[in-house]
């Protein structure tokens, strides 16, 4: 089989082009990504040289690249991850959000229209869902109700990917993942950011009370589930991805310092983020009874792991954060933190 892989170069799309070939060696993946600030090549040096991996560098909304990238490399299924993807930019910029996650997956997908490609998985977040009061989990049936720009346009590419199934005739699978972490994820998210921060005794930035709850999937676990989708899957389903580990935010923060022996006086809390859900808890029951998918990952040790190899890997994110990212550090964080709550 070849599949096309979108955004293959960022965090989740680097470790799922690593896993596909691990996990289906005999198959040719096309990594299609334009290397904004997020995607790095970087991340898959050891799969330089592999035949079966194909970088193409480009933009999923030009159809004159995507339309003969798919006739020549014969792709049979398109798993569809590169987008704009933290809250925070969203708020700043909204714009790019619209046009990338929204227009770019619409003309994606009528190259894959025009070009026959068999099966399409659109690759989307629990945040489609908006928030959560304490008990509770999201299904597959819960309202669409999102609280942001970023996931405003996640919901808007989910349902333009169904509507080209119902209207179309497409194979399309959407999958909803919650929090992912592991290794070579940009330092803007929670998890990198609290350790890279924590290094180097600068302050550790926690929105409002720091009680909001996210369910944490190890990017592992959600690979093997995008394959099941990918293979299993029924045309037209929803599939939800949720790791099963509810974490408040500030309880996160506090054990990654404790792993890399900092104190707890780094902790600045700052004004909320406007919008900011309070809690996020995914129901998997439907992705394990039907395509018989479970985590196998325990948070507090894949936690762990996962500092550990932030800490041993600084010259991978020292590289990643120079320039785009102190910019956005500065520009972000240092008025909040200066105000802080």
């Amino acid at each position: 089989m070849n599949v096309l892989v979108t955004g293959g170069c960022g965090f989740i799309g680097s470790n799922l082009v690593r896993y596909l070939r691990r996990e289906r060696p005999e198959w040719t993946v096309v990594n299609l990504d334009l290397l904004t600030y997020a995607g790095n090549l970087e991340n898959l040096s050891d799969l330089e040289g592999d035949p079966r991996h194909v970088f193409v560098r480009g933009d999923i909304s030009d159809r004159s690249l995507v339309e003969p990238l798919l006739s020549t490399h014969a792709i049979d299924a398109v798993l569809h991850l590169a987008a704009e993807s933290h809250v925070d930019r969203s708020i700043l910029g909204p714009e790019v959000f619209i046009t990338t996650n929204v227009l770019g997956t619409q003309r994606l997908l009528e190259a894959c229209r025009a070009q026959r490609v068999k099966r399409f998985v659109m690759v989307s977040t629990d945040e489609v869902y908006g928030s959560l009061g304490p008990t509770g989990a999201f299904t597959e049936s819960s309202p669409l109700q999102p609280s942001s720009p970023y996931s405003a346009s996640k919901t808007s590419s989910d349902l333009v990917a169904l509507a080209y199934h119902h209207t179309f005739g497409m194979d399309v699978v959407v999958t909803r993942c919650s929090n992912n972490y592991g290794r070579y994820q940009f330092p803007e998210k929670l998890i990198p950011l609290m350790v890279v921060n924590a290094l180097h005794d600068k302050p550790l930035p926690v929105y409002g009370d720091g009680a909001n709850v996210r369910d944490w999937l190890h990017v592992e676990d959600h690979c093997q589930a995008l394959l099941r989708a990918l293979e299993q899957g029924r045309a037209g389903e929803v599939y939800n991805i949720g790791g099963g580990a509810e974490r408040r935010n500030i309880d996160i923060v506090k054990a990654i310092l404790g792993l890399v022996g900092k104190p707890e006086s780094l902790i600045q809390y700052v004004k909320d983020r406007p919008g900011h859900d309070r809690r996020y808890a995914i129901d998997p029951s439907k992705i394990r009874a039907e395509l018989g998918w479970t985590p196998a990952h325990t948070f507090e040790q894949a936690l762990a792991e996962t500092v550990r190899w932030y800490v041993d890997h600084p010259t991978w994110w020292t590289r990643v954060m120079s320039g785009e990212y102190l910019r956005y550090f500065e520009t972000q964080y240092r008025g909040r933190l200066q105000g802080r709550a």
